[in-house]
């Protein structure tokens, strides 16, 4: 059992067979479906159904003959409505399956992002098997949760946030330079780390890390798709599983001007998401490329 379906409303599948009676409808009754001849002369299929608006399960196999269909897996899948990164992409094939993950350098965030590649159809369909950077692209990021609280905002006046956005600003100028060799970029971003450091060694004393960091984007555990974060709300939807009936939030996040949305069951959110409060939780990233 996919540990993220309870994300897009299906909290309550307990056996296999309930499960393939979900797998068997998608099958039967899917909104879209793909088709890619691949070199074994193979055709690889995909059947997605919503289960909500850009919400739902992508089952995924093959046909080595015209009557015969060889499952191999499935997934539950949530489509971002924002653009988070143009930034240059790479996509490499995971080893136990066909599924794609997708690596990005974004600098808003400092980290390497990576995630599960949502439409790897398209990307089987048009580029080739390299592994090199996909130029002139982007990439609408999404996370599933299934467990996240909300947390009240940092109080901030108008002149704090800007201050805040120009700190941001000289620094993702500093890491772009120093992506490109420069060193004197490399001893200011070093420095200001050093002094970083410092400030919040002393400040946490007295004061709770919450209070003292606004958003952050961590990985987390030992898959490389799944961060701890912490962002800014920016918008609140309602979702309903035409299925099962239960309700989920889709919430767009900002975690240091990386602009993505999660999905999350109503009864695994602790508190009431609002606009500039603050969601705290672990996500599993996806990402679908705008080829």
């Amino acid at each position: 059992m996919h540990k993220y379906l309870r994300a897009i409303g299906f909290s309550n599948l307990k056996t296999r067979r309930e499960l393939k009676k979900i797998l068997n409808d998608v099958l039967k009754n899917p909104t879209e479906k793909q088709y890619v001849s691949l070199e074994d002369d193979s055709i690889a299929v995909e059947y997605r159904k919503e289960f909500a608006d850009s919400i739902g399960i992508t089952v995924c196999g093959a046909y080595s003959d015209e009557i015969e269909f060889d499952y191999e897996f499935y997934y539950p899948y949530f489509i971002g409505s924002n653009v988070s990164s143009t930034e240059d992409i790479s996509v490499e094939r995971h080893a136990e399956k066909d599924s794609y993950a997708g690596i990005c350098d974004d600098l808003k965030v400092g980290v390497t992002l990576i995630f599960y590649l949502q439409n790897r159809m398209d990307y089987i369909k048009r580029i080739n098997r390299s592994n090199s950077p996909i130029p002139h692209t982007s990439v609408n990021l999404s996370g599933f949760s299934v467990n996240g609280s909300i947390m009240l905002p940092l109080k901030k006046n108008p002149q704090q946030e800007m201050a805040v956005k120009q700190v941001e600003k000289n620094r993702n100028d500093l890491l772009a330079a120093a992506r490109n060799g420069d060193e004197d970029a490399i001893e200011d971003l070093t420095m200001d780390d050093i002094d970083t450091y410092n400030a919040i060694s002393r400040k946490i004393r007295n004061e709770d890390v919450y209070s003292l960091v606004d958003t952050y984007f961590m990985p987390y555990g030992i898959e490389c798709d799944h961060y701890s974060v912490l962002g800014e709300i920016e918008e609140v939807r309602n979702a309903e599983n035409s299925v099962t009936k239960e309700k989920i939030y889709i919430i767009t996040l900002n975690c240091n001007d990386l602009i993505f949305d999660i999905c999350i069951n109503k009864k695994d959110l602790i508190g009431e998401p609002a606009v500039h409060r603050r969601f705290k939780g672990i996500i599993w990233l996806q990402g679908h490329i705008n080829f």
